[in-house]
């Protein structure tokens, strides 16, 4: 018989108020025990919902069972039978509208904590067994993967795992992507990244970094050198700002440039490493999604002593997953909503306060959110040291304007066949947020993983 609790069990954390300021993963794992006992929460319903709500089709309830019974290892094989990296889906997945917001537990009480489940496992396998990788026999068709995020690395896995000759180009110095440069180590360590990276390059997936698409080499020289097929997985790095006045001051950061700085120049080991960040005592972070959160924790462990979420809706509207605004909350940062600014104002080059305006929500806009208008006459002054700009990202233009007969959005997300993942040049696919614009791990994983097995059947004929 099923185990009828109504709640998953709890995820140990650190407390608040330690972690605020240390970079250590926040979430700490299930025990065996734990694991074992949530597992038993699950119905094996003869519907797999779950199954349905994931973007890369993991058999959730086969690997649900075997951790129930206790066979980890066996857990872990059925995961990575259709999904290449566990240990971060586990982490960073927004489970609660994909699985876990389809499982049949969640109708009375809480759904069954499947990314709980699937972080366990990884961690596990990894902590305690050597995971063999074994190579598949070259058919000697070659293919490029352009980026090494996670619709990247998970492409590359594909194709490498059907005996494809597979060559990985990465802008940065690092492989990982978001992964590396975007999320926070006290959500995802990187040392767990390069483990999963490593993964794929045992599969015999060869890795080139430091090499920009579009000006170190372009899409059509790499057709000339003899790829059969290039998938674009170059995500959304350019970011989006706000146009006001006080942008350029110094003391301005694009989150992704803040959250950069952190990460791969290793701003979150200060004061082992020089940090690259300067914080100041007051932090306003614009926007209310899940990077946001993340530059906002950021801050408060890099010594900022007030940390802002300016968000111009109000808390219902707020993009972020729940879990990140519930975190932040308990780490002391301050939630100004229903609120935008309008100027940035500095002293000698460097941001001093901000302008903002009070807004009020009127009729729904073109998304079906209510859309903010400005309260007239509430135009008021907050002293800032630092402001962090997280309202979005688009895809760099450099590979659209260098690679003709590909067809783009007007907001320059590339137009691809949703069957395949083929772009309007033969050959050439793409997916991750270079198509879709800024969205999920988990989402530009399972584009990758669509795009390679299209490669693979056109190429096999």
């Amino acid at each position: 018989m099923p185990n009828m609790r109504l709640d998953k069990v709890k995820m140990p954390e650190q407390a608040p108020d330690i972690r605020n300021k240390n970079f250590e993963e926040v979430a700490r794992g299930y025990t065996e025990d734990m694991a074992i006992e949530e597992a038993t929460r699950c119905l094996h319903c003869k519907q797999r919902f779950c199954v349905a709500g994931c973007p890369v089709n993991v058999p959730i309830p086969e690997f649900i069972e075997e951790v129930a019974k206790g066979d980890f290892e066996k857990a872990y094989e059925v995961i990575t039978s259709e999904n290449a990296l566990p240990a971060i889906c586990g982490r960073v997945c927004p489970q609660e509208n994909q699985c876990e917001g389809k499982c049949i537990r969640g109708k009375k009480g809480e759904s069954v904590a499947i990314g709980r489940l699937e972080r366990f496992v990884a961690d596990y396998v990894m902590n305690h067994t050597d995971i063999t990788i074994e190579k598949a026999g070259s058919n000697g068709i070659k293919v490029a993967v352009v980026g090494a995020g996670p619709a990247g690395l998970t492409c590359a896995g594909e194709l490498a795992k059907m005996g494809y000759e597979v060559t990985l180009f990465e802008a940065l110095h690092e492989v990982g992507g978001v992964l590396v440069y975007g999320i926070p180590e006290f959500r995802l360590p990187k040392e767990l990244v390069a483990k999963e990276v490593q993964k794929i390059v045992d599969l015999g997936v060869r890795i080139e970094k430091n090499v920009i698409i579009g000006k170190s080499i372009t899409i059509d020289e790499l057709i000339e050198e003899g790829y059969s097929a290039i998938f674009v997985g170059s995500g959304a790095g350019l970011p989006n700002f706000m146009h006001i006045e006080g942008e350029n001051l110094n003391g301005v950061y694009s989150a992704n440039e803040f959250l950069t700085r952190s990460n791969l120049m290793k701003a979150y080991d200060f004061p082992n490493h020089p940090t690259p960040i300067f914080v100041g005592s007051k932090v306003a972070v614009v926007g209310g999604g899940n990077v946001a959160m993340d530059a906002a924790r950021t801050a408060k462990r890099l010594g900022a002593d007030e940390v802002y979420i300016i968000y111009r809706r109000g808390e219902e509207e707020l993009p972020a997953r729940r879990e990140e605004i519930h975190h932040a909350k308990e780490e002391g940062i301050i939630f100004k909503l229903l609120c935008n600014p309008v100027k940035i104002h500095g002293k000698e080059g460097r941001v001093s306060h901000i302008e903002c305006v009070n807004m009020e929500l009127g009729e729904p806009d073109a998304s079906g959110r209510r859309r903010p208008v400005v309260q007239e006459g509430s135009e008021h002054l907050l002293d800032m040291d630092t402001v962090i700009i997280a309202i979005g990202q688009s895809p760099n233009p450099l590979i659209r304007s260098t690679t003709p007969g590909l067809d783009v959005q007007k907001w320059g997300g590339i137009i691809v066949n949703e069957e395949t993942m083929e772009t309007s040049k033969e050959n050439v696919y793409a997916g991750g947020d270079v198509v879709t614009g800024a969205a999920t791990v988990i989402l530009a994983m399972g584009a990758g993983k669509k795009a390679a097995h299209a490669i693979h059947e056109k190429l096999k004929k």
